[in-house]
């Protein structure tokens, strides 16, 4: 008998997670250097790392013998400060990516549901399916959340609803009077999850603490990968009521952020410095392609996060000719999307290099 008959029916049919082509791999594929390749396929930070999470990364190394403090207890309280809660408000994970597993390791079971809409990220229904729940997509008209529509869909079965504020992989976002009238409707046996993985880019985001103020089952996803430029440390936090803080607390494993990923979120949170240089970056960033796009008459999607999502015809053609020239970008079709790619914005001479061979794949591939 094979094992796969042994497995549980809805992991085998799990179509698993893929992240954008590292670098390493592209050099490898291109006989070329790893510096030669401009990836911006991930939504990474193009500046690196806080110099002051990396300083404290490096002074970390040597008590890497000892086990790292498995409450992460100077980590939470420096984010709980930040964000004037107590530290059994927050919890920390291995990325945010963790807070969203443990959110359906309690929550999600083969009686439940968890809503989401149509173009969100596609790691919601990845999980859902893994613990056999039922998946409910919600058209997103224009690419932006429809929360009235989202309530709808709410049924007695539902357990969690996600919403992408700003969205991965389309940028969008929606404000604080529809996220307002969307918690007024929802009942007290669903937890609302607002994933803001680009939320320090806002210049005027949604205050959604104010609905874990209240109590309300919320709870609220950040990430050290984005805006602080440590994506390979894998650490990020929820904010919850305590009651929900403290379920999480149970279903995660000990130790599940290392020490060395400790040390440098916590020096990060400290380095507004770093922060500024980025938002800045990432401001000049995307109106460089806005304008760029727009004079080569492509269609995009207004972003509120550090990307672009560029309407280009064929965009498995487009990734996999830009990949030959050492660019790459992120095909949209698992989202979906054949027709788009999405674009993190780089620095300012990647964001040229991108624009640079964009228009040769172009001018190759459209008829003469």
């Amino acid at each position: 008998m094979s094992i796969t008959a042994s497995a549980n029916p809805f992991v085998c049919d799990l179509v698993a997670y893929e992240p954008g082509k590292p670098i390493s791999e592209t050099a490898r594929e291109l006989g070329l250097e790893p510096d030669e390749i401009v990836k911006l396929a991930s939504n990474e930070n193009p500046l690196g790392p806080s110099p002051l999470a990396a300083e404290a990364m490096r002074r970390s190394i040597g008590e890497a013998h000892i086990y790292p403090d498995g409450g992460a207890y100077a980590l939470r309280s420096a984010v709980a400060g930040r964000h004037r809660l107590d530290p059994g408000n927050v919890v920390v994970g291995n990325g945010s990516n963790e807070i969203i597993e443990l959110l359906c390791h309690s929550f999600l079971n083969p009686c439940a549901s968890l809503v989401a809409a149509e173009h969100a990220f596609v790691v919601y229904k990845l999980m859902a399916t893994l613990f056999g729940a039922k998946y409910i997509e919600v058209p997103d008209p224009g690419f932006v959340h429809d929360l009235d529509a989202m309530a709808d869909a709410i049924t007695p079965d539902t357990r969690l609803v996600f919403i992408a504020n700003p969205n991965n992989p389309t940028g969008t976002m929606v404000g604080e009077e529809e996220i307002n009238r969307f918690m007024a409707r929802v009942p007290d046996h669903v937890v609302v999850v607002f994933d803001e993985a680009y939320h320090e880019f806002l210049e005027n985001p949604p205050d959604t603490l104010r609905h874990l103020r209240e109590g309300r089952n919320v709870c609220i996803l950040r990430t050290f990968s984005k805006i602080h430029g440590l994506a390979a440390l894998r650490v990020g936090y929820g904010l919850a009521p305590a009651p929900l803080a403290g379920i999480l607390q149970k279903a995660r494993q000990p130790f599940n952020v290392n020490a060395v990923a400790q040390a440098g979120a916590l020096a990060a949170l400290a380095d507004g410095e770093h922060i500024a240089r980025t938002i800045r970056n990432n401001t000049e960033g995307l109106a460089f392609y806005e304008q760029a796009f727009a004079a080569r008459g492509i269609e995009t999607v207004p972003s509120h996060a550090n990307f672009i999502l560029a309407r280009v015809g064929d965009g498995d053609r487009l990734f996999a000719d830009m990949l030959r020239k050492g660019v790459i970008v992120r095909a949209m079709r698992g989202y979906k999307l054949p027709e788009w790619v999405r674009i993190s914005i780089g620095t300012a001479a990647e964001n040229q290099r991108f624009i640079e061979v964009f228009d040769e794949v172009m001018a190759a591939t459209t008829p003469s």
